[in-house]
């Protein structure tokens, strides 16, 4: 065990729970009308809970554990069996490990709440989010990170894909989740409602920038330069995206707006997270300058051509961007284009496949949607009996 690189990571578990709770939380609360605020919340707070009970179950073992197959890891380490404190993995605690990867298997599912806010049932969120950690990001995680089907000496040969920090893993397969949600539900009764707090935005994409550190430099496993540049880049790309995006809507609409500007963060952010081990600042740079147009031109044409309400564009910018940004990896030479293109390829249709099956079978359970009164008076008097503003808002 090594002390610097364990105390890195229990910093950088951290961090990315703090992404989560209260970033995202806060980021896509601030998104909706004033009515849904607390449905936000309760969507991400509760995901949080129960993802990291079913991660402790099942979701590690099924990512990480001994399984030869390739295509999952088996149930061997199921309830943490057979791991204790002395347990090692690679030069970390294998406890420390398990609850660094428990935020990534918390944070990918909790994305996919854009998609849905302000006429997802609470109990259909619920089930079908626990489903899709499992039996979708799990075994992704075990293809790429596990040494499985995708990794090193997989399918594409002795360079498989690489994907540092969860651009497949987490972006792609998040966003096409919520894709497929936001098609199989329905647009939204009222789409024309703005933002009710373009602070609670700001701060929490914030708080997402700055737990992206942990989210990405704790990738490095290690408290090491590759740690420091992960970081670095991060930083960069996520401030030139930021700059790209309120500079295109400028060009576009004479304007540039915060809510504008601080999604151009969260492209960056995405877009740099599959490269941030492989690439410096220069690269970084040229990544999130572009990200901050290429997903600006995305959300509009999800919106506008396709007439597809994912309502806080996760696809756009998150699966977008993590797609862009592992495609740039074999651009500057640190990937081959068939491993990232392939795995892009399987990756997408196994989630648009597994998506498609949980969301016909957990709606055969609880209702997919709320009716036509409780999404007009808001979720969250109707759903869980509180309020945090004056209904006329």
């Amino acid at each position: 065990m090594n002390g610097a690189d364990t105390a890195w990571i229990i910093v950088a578990t951290a961090l990315v729970l703090f992404m989560t709770l209260p970033g995202l939380a806060l980021f896509y609360g601030g998104l909706v009308r004033a009515r849904n605020v607390l449905s936000v919340f309760m969507h991400c707070y509760a995901i949080a809970c129960a993802m990291s009970v079913a991660w402790l179950a099942f979701g590690y073992s099924i990512a990480f554990g001994s399984g030869g197959s390739g295509l999952w890891g088996g149930l061997d380490k199921m309830f943490l069996s057979g791991v204790t404190a002395d347990s090692l993995s690679g030069t970390l605690p294998e406890v420390l490990f398990f609850a660094f990867q428990m935020t990534f298997a918390i944070i990918t599912p909790a994305l996919i709440v854009g998609a849905y806010v302000e006429r997802a049932n609470f109990a259909f969120v619920l089930t079908f989010s626990t489903l899709w950690m499992l039996l979708c990001y799990a075994p992704v995680v075990h293809w790429i990170w596990g040494g499985g089907i995708l990794a090193d000496g997989g399918i594409f040969g002795e360079t498989g894909a690489r994907d540092f920090a969860g651009g497949i893993v987490v972006h792609e397969t998040a966003g096409l989740a919520a894709l497929v949600i936001a098609v199989m539900l329905g647009a939204r009764r009222n789409q024309k409602t703005p933002p009710h707090n373009p602070g609670y935005v700001m701060i929490g994409a914030a708080m997402l920038w700055v737990g992206w550190f942990g989210f990405n430099g704790g990738s490095q496993l290690a408290a090491d330069g590759g740690a420091a540049m992960a970081l670095t880049v991060t930083h960069i790309s996520a401030a030139t995206a930021s700059l790209s995006w309120a500079l295109w809507e400028r060009i576009k609409y004479g304007k540039s707006s915060l809510v504008g500007l601080v999604t151009g963060t969260i492209a960056g952010l995405a877009s740099i997270t599959p490269a941030s081990g492989f690439v410096g600042p220069v690269e970084a740079l040229l990544i999130g300058a572009v990200a901050g147009i290429l997903c600006q031109e995305a959300v509009k044409v999800i919106r506008n051509l396709l007439k597809i309400d994912d309502t806080l564009d996760v696809f756009a910018v998150h699966g977008v961007g993590g797609i862009f940004g592992t495609i740039m990896i074999a651009v500057f030479g640190q990937g081959t284009f068939a491993a990232q293109l392939g795995s892009i390829a399987i990756v997408g249709v196994f989630t648009v496949v597994v998506t498609v099956a949980l969301v016909f079978v957990v709606k055969s359970i609880f209702a997919l949607r709320v009716d036509e009164e409780t999404e007009t008076t808001g979720l969250d008097l109707a759903q869980h009996g509180e309020r945090a503003y004056d209904m006329s808002s």
